[in-house]
């Protein structure tokens, strides 16, 4: 991979030496003496046959602190993810004493420095390009005031583009390479809604429509060639209601068996209640956003970042706070990049800057790892999406004149 050492840096064992030492130190401080099952996962660019060296250094550095490394499960288990980020290698060990699961972890030297002693980003090079912005609609057509609102949600169907703003839907078609406003369908009669408030579109299975949510309402919206309703116009049926359902959490697993879960939103606030359906196994605080992720073993997890600012991942029963993400804000997504891991997700910056930026993480144990340098967005990022394909994300920016853009986000494998 581009970036970083070459082959003859692991020749020797020097560069394991002092991670595998130190971290043994952490394990050992965590464990005391006795035996331990040890599994080690390689989710980095450390050559595969440099891992039973690392194996080896390990299981000595233990067994000198009275920690013997035991053939099978036992009541003690240590599991080592050597992964990295865009400024080092990172080795996390998630260490499971009995019913108690304690996480700590090490640097570990692995790219190269330039002579001015930065660092040069790796990995994943993360890419936008400008889907819609209501900036070039109003210098082209007369839109009416209220297409001009605060920007929900954007969803791109077989038919056009879905955006969704805090008053209407807009549907947009394609033409000489350009979106011009088609159709637009008021929301039916409205509650006073919070300062921000959210909304979300979902595909339908075949992309040709959608379900829309936003507080105290929800659209079916599909597109057909009949014209067999009052709410049917040039191709499109759409009916809203009032509702208080749950929105579906964005989940791109659903065809590997995993079960979709459903969030209810606060209506009178801008968040999520934390009450799940079904029900996760534990109690959720409220939150901003959520997302249903694949885990680097296989299996799935729910991520929630809460609104007092902590990032929570959800799996097999127990909810425990994600390290790493002290810098993001309210919003971020999963996508399936094909890069790293497979599964990243994008995280806005924290803060209400005039200039936002994203950043792909990946979490290959309980702390969230930078795999890319920060993209720089033109203004603020108030709202974040998966794909329908689940291989790029939908980013909505406001910027400093109060124009609205949706930017599709895809990941550069390097």
């Amino acid at each position: 991979m581009a970036g970083l050492a070459g082959a003859s840096a692991f020749a020797a064992p020097g560069p394991w030496e002092q991670p595998a030492a130190t971290l043994t130190d952490q394990i050992a401080a965590i464990l005391g003496p006795g035996p331990a099952h040890l599994e080690i996962r390689n989710l980095s660019s450390i050559p595969v046959d440099q891992i039973p060296l690392i194996r080896r250094l390990l299981t000595q550095d233990l067994k000198a602190h009275g920690i013997s490394v035991a053939d099978s499960d036992s009541a003690n288990n240590i599991h080592v993810s050597l992964s990295q980020d865009w400024m080092d290698g990172l080795w996390v060990a998630e260490v499971e004493e009995g019913a108690e699961t304690h996480v700590t972890m090490v640097r570990a030297r692995l790219l190269p420095r330039s002579s001015s002693g930065s660092i040069t980003p790796d990995r994943v090079t993360l890419r936008k390009q400008v889907e819609w912005s209501n900036h070039d609609l109003a210098s082209s057509v007369s839109l009416p005031p209220t297409s001009r609102g605060q920007v929900l949600a954007a969803l791109k169907t077989n038919a056009g583009l879905a955006v969704m703003n805090d008053a209407e839907i807009s549907i947009y078609a394609k033409s000489s390479g350009a979106w011009t406003l088609e159709q637009r369908f008021p929301f039916a009669a409205r509650n006073t809604l919070p300062r921000d408030p959210r909304g979300i579109l979902i595909s339908t299975p075949d992309g040709n429509g959608f379900t829309a949510f936003t507080a105290g309402e929800k659209c079916n919206c599909n597109y057909t060639t009949q014209s067999d309703s009052a709410h049917t116009a040039g191709g499109w049926a759409v009916q809203c209601h009032a509702s208080d359902d749950p929105w579906p959490i964005p989940n791109d697993l659903t065809a590997n068996g995993v079960t979709s879960l459903s969030a209810f939103y606060n209506g009178a606030r801008d968040y999520f209640s934390g009450v799940v359906a079904p029900s996760p196994g534990v109690d959720l605080p409220p939150f901003y956003s959520a997302a249903v992720i694949q885990r680097p073993a296989g299996s799935a997890a729910l991520l929630v970042g809460g609104i007092d600012g902590k990032v929570q991942l959800v799996e097999n029963g127990a909810i425990k706070t994600v390290a790493g993400t002290r810098d993001w804000g309210s919003d971020f997504a999963a996508f399936q990049s094909g890069c790293g891991s497979g599964t990243q997700i994008i995280a806005s910056a924290s803060g209400e800057a005039a200039n936002d930026s994203l950043l792909a993480y990946e979490l290959p144990a309980l702390e969230a790892v930078p795999l890319s340098a920060p993209l720089a967005i033109d203004g603020t990022v108030t709202a974040m999406f998966s794909a329908p394909d689940g291989k790029s994300v939908l980013a909505v920016v406001r910027n400093a004149a109060n124009e609205y853009e949706v930017d599709r986000v895809t990941a550069l494998c390097n």
